[in-house]
């Protein structure tokens, strides 16, 4: 397919698409970018490497003729300075305009430099959010004539806890156009973008190729927060029928120490892998723990630590880990002869589900989605205006009153809660043995 087919490029763009290399469009660029230069406001999703930022690139250099009148018409929103400089650096290989101008916002020391730039002439803005509205409110960024505003690596933004300037930036500008580009999509993104978006179009591009690795059974449980993690963790590690030896995966010392210290509360049998207090129960090796009667092995993450961890039945990522090869050398079989006997099971919030997408990417594989227990409590997500309604309680609160909130207990805890179909197969075979 040629660039200049349905796709609404101007020929001058297509030139320097050509000279530039491309020599056609991928599959997210076939399908949306008639869309977006159509003036709808559209939501993409795929995974890094799909072409994401060429997209809203050449959307937003089909906007200019060769007089631009140096005030924004295209503002590029993007989660740190490394990502803007990339995307500089993108548009610099494809732009043949050379009276655009184009300028960067991150943080830095002051905000002078930066300001007049813009004073100066400025088409395209590519800026953090929160450097973007810091210059806005000192009234050095012009928004009344923005047509176009891109929110790039969308899902980084949401991590990184910037949906507030994003948010009054949108509701800043007049009336424009709106782009999100993500790997995912969750809800918390989704409450970020709502109140802005105008009856978006949402293109998605899944590139799972084929199946790279022979992986032992996976559940993957979508939970949204830290608390109710733990409570999931919980209800398992009660049947201990099943849950005989679990190795439990996290990221930090704290986080090791708190799921410790709750397994440890409610007595079942745990212990940390190298313990670093000698007060805490623990193994020096993934052998000790297998021959001993422990029931849980709290293991924090760490690239570099290879284990044996054959014959355990139950390999829990808490958290995963930084780097996707490493769940990788964890979760893949040494041998597709041997008859597998291991379950790994992931728990993932919004915020860890690009990691999962990387995971499937490198695997060629999707993660099945496990069906949370009826009886798995859910644990109320913090916001900021519960924080601060909080702190001014307790600031009113009388010396004996009760302390933190806590979570009535169950009167019974039978077993009627539902596991994913895979894990019930699982179940269901060992306690044939």
């Amino acid at each position: 397919m040629a660039w200049l087919d349905k796709l609404k490029l101007k020929k001058g763009l297509v030139q320097s698409l050509n000279e530039a290399g491309f020599v056609a469009p991928k599959e997210i660029q076939q399908k949306t970018l008639a869309r977006i230069n159509g003036g709808q406001d559209v939501i993409v999703v795929g995974p890094e490497g799909c072409g994401k930022t060429t997209t809203y690139i050449l959307a937003t250099l089909n906007k200019f003729n060769y007089t631009p009148d140096g005030v924004p018409k295209v503002l590029i929103l993007v989660p740190d300075k490394e990502k803007v400089e990339e995307v500089i650096a993108k548009i610099s290989q494809i732009n043949k305009n050379k009276t655009l101008s184009i300028v960067p916002l991150f943080a830095a020391p002051g905000t002078e430099a930066q300001m007049n730039a813009l004073a100066d002439g400025a088409d395209i803005v590519v800026a953090t959010p929160d450097r973007a509205r810091a210059i806005y409110l000192k009234l050095g960024l012009d928004v009344n004539k923005i047509e176009l505003l891109v929110i790039d690596d969308a899902e980084l933004v949401v991590k990184q806890g910037l949906q507030l300037p994003v948010a009054e930036l949108a509701h800043s500008i007049p009336k424009c156009q709106h782009l999100v580009f993500t790997e995912v999509m969750h809800e918390r993104l989704n409450k970020m973008i709502t109140p802005f978006m105008k009856q978006p179009a949402t293109v998605e591009v899944e590139e799972i190729g084929e199946p790279q690795f022979e992986m032992h059974p996976q559940l993957l449980y979508l939970l949204p927060n830290f608390g109710t993690k733990v409570n999931l963790l919980n209800l398992f590690m009660q049947d201990e029928e099943i849950f005989t030896k679990v190795v439990l995966f996290v990221n930090t010392r704290p986080t090791a120490e708190k799921l410790y210290k709750t397994l440890h509360d409610r007595k079942n049998t745990v212990a940390l892998l190298n313990p670093w207090f000698f007060e805490m129960d623990g193994f020096a090796s993934l052998h000790e723990f297998k021959n001993s009667t422990t029931r849980v092995l709290i293991v924090v993450n760490d690239g570099e630590q290879k284990l044996d961890l054959d014959d355990i039945p139950f390999l829990i990522h808490f958290e995963l880990p930084g780097e996707k090869e490493t769940y990788i050398s964890r979760v893949a079989k040494d041998s597709s002869d041997v008859e597998d006997e291991i379950m790994a099971i992931t728990f993932a919030t919004d915020l860890e589900l690009t990691a999962v997408k990387k995971i499937e990417q490198a695997t060629g594989q999707k993660i099945p989605l496990g069906e949370l227990p009826g009886d798995l409590i859910i644990e109320k997500e913090r916001s900021y205006a519960d924080a601060a309604e909080k702190k001014v309680a307790k600031t009113k609160a009388d010396d004996d009153a009760p302390g933190a909130a806590f979570h009535q207990k169950k009167a019974s805890n039978a077993k009627t809660y539902n596991y994913g179909a895979g894990l019930k197969a699982k179940m269901t075979n060992k306690k044939k043995h």
